[in-house]
Formats: structure tokens, C-alpha cells, sequence
């Protein structure tokens, strides 16, 4: 009897599981710990009386924005003390669980600097379509008070939303110029791709060299690049596959200490935002086919 009560509650919570992956990973920024926060709620399903639960995927929407919350209150400590800039872990397209709406990397990043109260009203208001009463009752608010956390975060992420959409082909040929340019050397093609106000944001987590602070603006960036390119003439540096990487264009490539995925921002034709993460510990969820 228990093993079937147990296979009902798995096959009623499997067609929900994508979703809330959605909800974690985009609350959390991290694939290992949204993952956890899942299976936390799938245990907490199965204790659950499933019987007077009248809408399971609200109530499990509900019990996973909760368990997140309680995470971000130590994720808060551990950024603080992190070393160098942080970027959420690198979800790539083929992961289609985590990726069947318009937040890309800017608003992930965006959504870092809000409270978390804020960054849940938001994300289940405007990204999940949930009812400002329904946020209400997850977080422990009115929903008055639930619609104003959503709309100062509104107001907050508004520029990072995607301004000028470019065809994926496109963009993924920009990708492609932008790592043969930058790895052979060509400083003329480079610097014809690139925006004047440029940033380069590297996260290495303290495990792998990567720069402290974002690099900013074109001069600085191709004074970079002319380093790095020697760099890669001397221990090599080549392409596993491009690809759409946290709703951007970019690569996963192979260096001389391991894996990186690099996500470049593109608006108008040229890069103004390329995002690099180097920290092994981010990179371990990854799949090359």
C-alpha cells in the first residue's frame, strides 16, 4: 500500500519537477542547489496529505519558493565572502528544464541584487504568471504588499530585460568570430566586434585565475585580449561546442586548466557584456554531447 501511495505521489510530481527547476534554478542561480531544493520538496510531497491538497502544483510551487528563501539566507554569507565576481552557474540549452522563458544572465544577474522577498514576488508574478495572492500566502505577505515587492523589482530589472532581440544563427556566428578573433590574435577583428562600453565579468571563485574585478571599457578590454592571446598561442585553447548558454550566445571551451563557458551580450550587432565562469564547482553539471 505504501509503495503504491509513493508511486502516485512521484507520478503526480514528475510533470511538475520541470517547472519548479525553473522556479529554483532562477531563484538561486545554482543547478546544484535548485536540484536540492526539489528533492527537499518531493520528500516534503510525500509526507504530505496529498488527498486534501486541491492544487498539487501550487502547493508545490509554494513549498519550493519557501525552501529557497530559507537557502538564500545562507547563499547571502557565502557571496559576501566569495572571491571575485559571482555569475550564476552556466545553464546551457540543451538543459530545456531550465530554459523555456526570456531570463537570460543580465536579469539573473539583475535578480542578485534585489531581497529575496522581492526577487520571489517578481519572479512568480511576471516570469511564473502566479496571482499576487497565491505569492501572498508562499511568503507570508499581503497580496497589496506582495504586488509592491514585484513592482520596485520591476523597476529594478527593467534594463536588464533583452532590448534587441538578434536571430540565434546570428548570434552564434558573432560567438564564433569573437572566439577566433580573441584566440588567434586578431586584435583588428576583435576590436571590430566589440562595443565602447564593454565589460568583461570573470568568475573563477578563487579555484581558478580569473579577474577580481569586471573589466570595463574597450581599451581596457583589448589590453586584456592581447595578454590572453599569447597566453593561448602558448598552451592552446580550442572550441567543445557554441551554443545558447543562460539565454545568451557563447562556448564551452577547453583551456590549459579545464573547462569555461564564456556568454557574450550582443545588442546591435556588437558585444557589450561577456561573461566568463572558470570556477570548477559551477562547471560539473555539464554535458558535452
Amino acid at each position: 500500500m505504501m509503495e503504491a501511495s509513493g508511486q502516485a505521489a512521484a507520478s503526480a510530481f514528475e510533470p511538475i519537477r520541470p517547472r519548479l527547476l525553473r522556479v529554483a534554478y532562477r531563484m538561486l542561480g545554482s543547478v546544484a542547489d535548485a536540484e536540492d531544493v526539489v528533492q527537499e520538496a518531493f520528500i516534503r510531497w510525500l509526507k504530505a496529505e496529498r488527498d486534501e491538497v486541491r492544487e498539487p502544483e501550487g502547493f508545490l510551487i509554494r513549498t519550493v519558493t519557501r525552501l529557497c528563501l530559507d537557502v538564500l539566507k545562507s547563499a547571502r554569507h557565502r557571496r559576501e565572502t566569495y572571491i571575485g565576481p559571482w555569475l550564476p552557474e552556466p545553464v546551457v540549452e540543451a538543459e530545456a528544464d531550465m530554459l523555456d522563458d526570456d531570463v537570460t544572465l543580465p536579469l539573473l544577474l539583475a535578480l542578485e541584487r534585489l531581497s529575496p522577498l522581492e526577487r520571489a514576488a517578481f519572479l512568480l508574478h511576471d516570469v511564473f504568471g502566479v496571482g499576487f495572492a497565491e505569492i501572498g500566502e508562499t511568503i507570508g505577505k499581503d497580496p497589496a504588499a506582495c504586488r509592491q515587492l514585484a513592482s520596485r523589482a520591476r523597476t529594478n530589472v527593467r534594463a536588464a530585460r533583452p532590448r534587441f532581440p538578434i536571430a540565434e544563427e546570428r548570434s552564434l556566428a558573432i560567438a564564433e568570430a569573437f572566439f577566433d578573433a580573441s584566440r588567434s590574435g586578431d586584435m583588428s577583428a576583435l576590436r571590430a566586434l566589440l562595443a565602447a562600453d564593454v565589460v568583461v565579468v570573470s568568475d573563477g571563485g578563487g579555484k581558478r585565475p580569473a579577474a577580481t574585478q569586471p573589466i570595463l571599457g574597450l581599451e581596457a578590454v583589448m589590453a586584456l585580449h592581447a595578454g590572453l592571446a599569447q597566453m593561448f598561442a602558448d598552451k592552446g585553447s580550442s572550441i567543445v561546442r557554441y551554443g545558447i548558454i543562460n539565454g545568451l550566445p557563447g562556448f564551452i571551451s577547453e583551456e590549459s586548466d579545464g573547462w569555461q563557458t564564456t556568454a557574450l551580450l550582443i545588442e546591435e550587432g556588437q558585444i557589450k557584456g561577456i561573461y566568463i565562469v572558470r570556477n570548477p564547482d559551477k562547471l560539473g553539471h555539464l554535458t558535452v554531447n
